[in-house]
């Protein structure tokens, strides 16, 4: 008899709730769960095809180990055994930089890829670390850490309460949003407009999104930094700039207006190919808007001024007044996030602690720019990467160069993937760990809670009983951990728990050590006594929501709490680990605001900004979120300003020394003649970079890779639509189909990301019955945003040849 199980949607960042139908053990139905408290029963195509994805049958259900030359199927305990032996070894005699860690997209899905990939770095003892954020969103993190002290304080747009909404370089209506957790985008596109309110979108395709807008502008690719440099300085110069109450808060407002002088409408206009005039109304509306939220997404970032957009967009928000206040951006508060602490200075934030081996590339956030994997690879000498540990991971399709990053891979000593396909990448692995199908783990968003648009807590546990023979995915990343430090074997059985023991006992330690914490003094393994839940992740997860803003603190009771003065805010890192916590606070918003779904009440003081959030008697925990299986609202988004700052001046810094160097640059690229043609990427709604290809119901259709071209200019260059082109650029040339659409504007082509299924020992039988082109090969690596180490992969030169 079938019957239906709750599961939170791993497939992208809006975390929809699911209703599956479950028959036996295969998932044969998906739809949107209405009671969810913060999708609401949303659900888009991938969500629909949750059932294809968990029973592909090219999904691994072993362990491969490659012996004789050959990838073979073997026990799991094999598998790790030869992690064990091969690993350590070769750190032993090479030294623990000889190890890179690659991590792909998917980690931020998963509970596993939240909670065990800081432990396995802390246990290789590299600095080798690469991950998908410098094929995206680094530039955000580096801006955000730069203005604010801390990579990870992104505001997000206010989408249900703004008045005007500029989206540059996004196009939320066919990614369903990013760094942006926002269940039905769409809709909330369509309620702003239906309230009166006003959308613009910069893009220079009419996307989707665009559709939607009441202004689009289509300004020239990767001239974003250029255009946000005009709208803020056309502020200042009008004498528009209202920052309100930010303004005791600022450092470097007058600096700002300097640096931006020359950055006028008309010396910007050639370059971005728009009028002054719709450059000055676009800055005028923005000042005179009731409120407003400025928005910037990948395709701002993955160019070459990346970091530059990134803090102009924040500029702007600053500037008229709109950061940290509703219909603004604003700040998420997550549930297993750190509890807020007094305001104060912090640490402050750089780049470049150390740098690659090769090219000297500054790490950011601690990650080096995965552009130059293959030359740490191929280089040889001291501190070359002889042995890579790949988890949800495949540049070889995602980052530029993938025929250089190839033929790397193949060279190395040793490779071991966590990766549920054999794909182009993890074909080159010596060991291959599959994790189950999503419907068999459990699910909570760490990451993305953060960037959500509502603050909310949900948790499901997994859908269907881990299959016979399959490992759990925590498993799997615990015994990895326990296998690079050269355990295996019969001690390194329910590792998660041998793992996750001691880190739980770790952040009881030093949170009953801080004199501001109301556990101060007490006993941490008596307190880890107290924690609830089946497994390891759960108890650690138990910790987080116990110690996090919204937390019961262990029962301590609210009015134990010691004081906070206003504008408090975490002292903790957001980094790896566990945070310490507070308790939490806003019921539910009236109708209209948010779902109506569980609410926990306000109590106490505020300890964040004016009306932030306040301690309170929230009690969440782990046993509580059980008990509501379709979460728990936490309210709306609340100013959290000053408390959330963690700069040395405790203030927000306008004009970091990093940004200022790089001004220069930009203003250089005014006087720079544009390509004849520039290529821009593009998103599908049934698609997300290179992982759902193999999924038939998500295949065909619309979602094809073909080159996008203009009218004038398919006729100008003799290409016809149906045909096939050959486009070049500085990594190489690709045989691509035309689509002859007037969608793009001239001078721009557009080739979608993540296609290229064509290699040899891949088994993605469906994505290789219609592989595409893989558009990063077009890029040799050098194209970089040198704040953030981004590849640039949007709105770089190429060349068009029509085929036979």
């Amino acid at each position: 008899m079938p019957r239906t199980a709750l599961r939170i949607c791993p497939l992208c960042e809006a975390t929809c709730g699911l209703t599956l139908t479950i028959d036996g053990t295969a998932v044969t139905g998906a739809r949107g769960d209405r009671d969810d408290v913060f999708s609401r029963g949303f659900i888009c195509p991938k969500g629909a095809a949750f059932g294809a994805l968990d029973s592909d049958p090219d999904r691994l259900r072993t362990p491969l180990v490659r012996r004789g030359g050959r990838l073979r199927e073997a026990g799991w305990d094999d598998a790790f055994e030869a992690v064990a032996t091969a690993l350590p070894a070769l750190v032993q005699e090479h030294g623990a930089q000889s190890v890179g860690v690659v991590l792909g997209n998917p980690n931020v899905h998963t509970m596993a890829g939240a909670l065990y990939p800081p432990l396995l770095l802390k246990a290789l003892g590299t600095r080798n670390l690469f991950t998908a954020s410098t094929l995206d969103q680094m530039p955000k993190h580096v801006s955000s850490g730069l203005l604010f002290g801390d990579p990870f304080a992104i505001p997000v747009p206010d989408l249900d309460h703004t008045d005007l909404l500029l989206l540059i370089g996004a196009n939320p209506v066919e990614s369903n949003g990013s760094l942006c957790t926002a269940p039905d985008f769409p809709g909330r596109l369509k309620a702003l407009r239906a309230r009166g309110g006003t959308l613009v979108v910069v893009d220079p395709r009419r996307t989707r999104t665009a559709r939607l807008a009441d202004r689009h502008l289509a300004p020239r690719p990767g001239s974003d930094a250029l255009l946000l440099a005009a709208l803020a300085h056309t502020l200042l110069a009008e004498r528009l700039a209202a920052p309100g109450a930010l303004g005791e808060r600022l450092l470097g407002l007058g600096e700002l207006a300097d640096a931006l002088a020359r950055f006028t409408p008309e010396a910007v206009a050639p370059a971005c190919d728009l009028t002054a005039t719709e450059i000055r109304t676009l800055a005028r509306d923005l000042a005179a808007a009731p409120t407003a939220a400025v928005y910037g997404r990948i395709g701002s970032c993955t160019v070459a001024y990346g970091t530059l957009a990134s803090w102009l967009v924040d500029v702007l928000n600053i500037l008229t007044g709109n950061l940290d206040r509703p219909g603004g951006a604003l700040f998420p508060l997550p549930a297993a996030g750190p509890r807020p602490r007094p305001a104060g200075p912090g640490k402050g934030f750089a780049t470049g602690r150390w740098r690659s081996r090769v090219s000297g590339h500054p790490e950011a956030k601690s990650e080096l720019p995965i552009a130059a994997l293959a030359e740490e690879i191929e280089t040889p000498g001291e501190g070359r990467i002889r042995a890579v540990v790949a988890i949800a991971a495949n540049p070889v399709l995602s980052a530029p160069d993938g025929r250089r990053l190839d033929a790397a891979l193949a060279g190395l000593d040793f490779m071991v993937s966590v990766d549920p396909y054999l794909n182009e990448t993890s074909r080159h692995a010596h060991v291959v760990l599959p994790p189950p199908p999503p419907s068999q783990s459990a699910h909570h968003d760490f990451a993305f809670n953060g960037f959500a648009i509502r603050n909310q807590a949900r948790y499901t546990r997994a859908a269907v009983p881990l299959e016979a023979g399959l490992l759990d995915e925590c498993e799997i990343h615990a015994r990895l951990v326990l296998a690079v430090a050269g355990l295996h074997g019969a001690a390194v059985h329910d590792a998660a728990a041998a793992i996750d023991a001691p880190v739980i006992l770790a952040a009881l330690a030093k949170e009953t050590s801080d004199p501001q914490s109301p556990l101060h003094g007490q006993d941490p393994a008596r307190l880890a006594g107290l924690l609830t839940g089946e497994s390891g992740p759960e108890r650690r997860l138990d910790l987080m929501l116990r110690l996090g803003p919204y937390g019961d603190l262990f029962g301590t009771a609210a009015e134990a709490l010691a004081p906070v003065a206003p504008g408090g805010e975490p002292a903790a890192e957001r980094q790896g680990g566990e945070g310490p916590a507070a308790a939490g606070p806003a019921a539910a918003g009236p109708p209209g605001e948010g779902p109506s779904g569980e609410g926990l009440a306000a109590a106490g003081p505020a300890v964040e900004g004016q009306g932030g959030q306040g301690p309170g008697s929230a009690g969440l925990s782990l046993e509580r979120l059980l008990a509501h299986p379709h979460g728990i609202d936490l309210g709306p988004l609340r100013p959290r300003l000053p408390g959330m700052l963690r700069t040395r001046s405790g203030r927000i810094e306008l004009l970091p020394e990093p940004i200022a160097a790089e001004l220069p640059r930009l203003r250089a690229a005014l006087a720079e003649r544009p390509a004849a043609l520039v290529l821009v990427g593009r998103r599908h709604l049934r698609s997300n970079n290179s992982w759902l290809h193999n999924v038939p119901a998500l295949s065909g259709g619309s979602n094809r890779c073909t080159l996008q071209v203009n009218p004038l200019d398919a006729e100008r260059l003799g290409l016809t639509d149906g045909g096939r082109a050959l486009i070049t650029a500085d990594g190489g040339s690709l045989d691509v189909p035309v689509e002859v659409t007037d969608t793009v504007r001239t001078g721009v082509v557009s080739l979608p990301h993540g296609w290229g299924h064509d290699r040899d020992g891949a088994r993605l039988t469906v994505a290789a019955a219609a592989p595409g082109a893989n558009v990063n090969q077009l890029l040799d690596g050098t194209l970089l945003d040198p704040l953030s180490g981004t590849a640039v992969l949007n709105g770089f030169p190429v060349n068009l040849t029509p085929l036979p």
